[in-house]
């Protein structure tokens, strides 16, 4: 439906001088820093500023509360490197075909880091998820650095796939305290892993989150959380203390995770709300006021909006909402918009077909208008419709053979099947014996 020419044919590095004589804006007269944090496999459900009962998330609560809270928001596919490129790029992901983890997104991409770059500012990011390495991924590109923080063997001692909480905190405190300039705005992304699979249970955090059962993998999950959010914490008190100038601090997870609902553990197959729901946040203090936005939101409404607020231009093809003027108080909410979603198996394997590597990935699209959602299984055609106002845990289908929603979800079928065609004109992967083994451990090949 939105294959623009600048994605597909031109390349959208093309219009990066464009961007340059462009008026800013900026709602200051110094451009503000910015901190993006997101963290793996998080459910909004299960912290306190989403109504949780457990003390599981105090300090990231705290942040949400001093700005703008995304009351409904989702991420556009549960699995980390689609979402978290989609994040980054503004794009779904049948348009900048890293669809599954071990996939190369498309090269050449208007990323907002890259626009930011080329607006004076320093960008970077240090990620700690395996599945996030430049080297099968390629988001290294947007960023002027660029570190996969992987000095940890969280799974069993299996191999360094991963680092803790504190290590990314203290390696980004770092980054910041070695910058050359502190003139110099930049925008600097964390990606914590921590509470993804296998649930480790944090000790020292018990007292905190309260008494439970060290063999119930919910309740590790939790502990999870608490440790992840003291450390995120940290990393915000310790740039706020040093930082000149105002600090934007933007809060997002990649997507949920599903805690045996459905008779299912895990994240990336399937399309309910326990993997799609995430809790998303924006804070300014002096420029933003404390507030919900009740509208349904995308993690893909980070680009435009993060543009947008720094005075910058917005490329026309980015698939996300500007909240620009919601959160500023000068337009009421889109009560009335309707997203589309995308579900696709967990990794590439050397088994695919890689000619079609893409296309066979599929296995989910849905779609929500309303507060109802309708999921189609591609693999079986299977339709199933819930009301997410009176069943939002989505344990009884309304109409599971007959489409809610008209042309719209078989519209929005066609537009990703076209993307994934396209795409998968791209190179296909190349994963060495330790990337198989890596994705292998964390649960995306089976």
């Amino acid at each position: 439906m939105r294959f623009s020419a600048l994605v597909w044919a031109l390349g959208a590095l093309g219009t990066l001088g464009a961007l340059d004589s462009a008026p800013a804006a900026a709602a200051a007269t110094r451009a503000p820093s910015i901190l993006l944090v997101s963290v793996d496999t998080l459910r909004a459900d299960r912290m306190g500023s989403y109504g949780y009962g457990r003390n599981t998330s105090p300090r990231v609560d705290a942040l949400l509360a001093e700005g703008v809270r995304f009351s409904q928001a989702r991420t556009v596919e549960p699995l980390t490197a689609p979402a978290l490129t989609s994040m980054v790029t503004g794009l779904d992901p049948h348009e900048h075909a890293a669809t599954r983890n071990g996939l190369r997104m498309r090269g050449d991409l208007l990323s907002f880091p890259r626009i930011f770059k080329r607006r004076g500012y320093e960008t970077a990011a240090l990620v700690g998820n395996w599945t996030l390495r430049n080297e099968l991924l390629g988001l290294g590109e947007h960023f002027e650095t660029y570190v996969t923080v992987l000095n940890k063997p969280r799974w069993f001692g299996m191999f360094k796939g991963e680092a803790t909480a504190e290590d990314l905190t203290d390696r980004a405190l770092a980054w910041e305290a070695d910058r050359d300039s502190d003139e110099q705005p930049f925008l600097l992304w964390v990606h914590y892993v921590e509470p993804h699979a296998p649930y480790v249970l944090q000790k020292d955090f018990v007292p905190q989150v309260g008494s439970g059962s060290s063999a119930d993998r919910a309740y590790r999950y939790d502990t999870e959380i608490a440790f992840v959010d003291h450390h995120v914490g940290r990393l915000i008190d310790g740039l706020r203390d040093s930082v000149e100038g105002d600090l934007v601090v933007v809060f997002v997870a990649d997507h949920g995770e599903s805690l045996g609902e459905h008779d299912y553990w895990g994240h990336g197959r399937h399309l309910y709300e326990a993997t799609l729901r995430v809790p998303m946040g924006i804070t300014w203090p002096g420029v933003l006021e404390p507030s919900t936005v009740s509208a349904p939101a995308l993690i893909t409404d980070l680009a435009p909006t993060l543009l947008s607020l720094a005075g910058l231009p917005v490329p026309e093809f980015y698939s996300g909402y500007d909240w620009t003027a919601v959160v500023r108080g000068e337009t009421d909410e889109p009560t009335d918009r309707v997203t589309f979603y995308q579900a696709h198996k967990g990794a590439v394997q050397r088994r695919d077909a890689p000619q079609r590597v893409r296309q066979q990935g599929l296995l989910e699209i849905g779609r929500v208008a309303d507060g109802e959602k309708e999921i189609l299984r591609i693999t079986n055609g299977r339709r199933r419709v819930f009301d997410l106002t009176q069943d939002p845990m989505e344990r009884r289908s309304l109409v599971p053979l007959v489409s809610a929603s008209g042309d719209d979800l078989e519209a929005w079928l066609r537009s990703v099947q076209e993307g994934l065609v396209r795409s998968d004109e791209l190179p296909p992967p190349a994963l060495d014996d330790a990337d198989v083994e890596a994705l292998k451990a964390l649960g995306y090949i089976d």
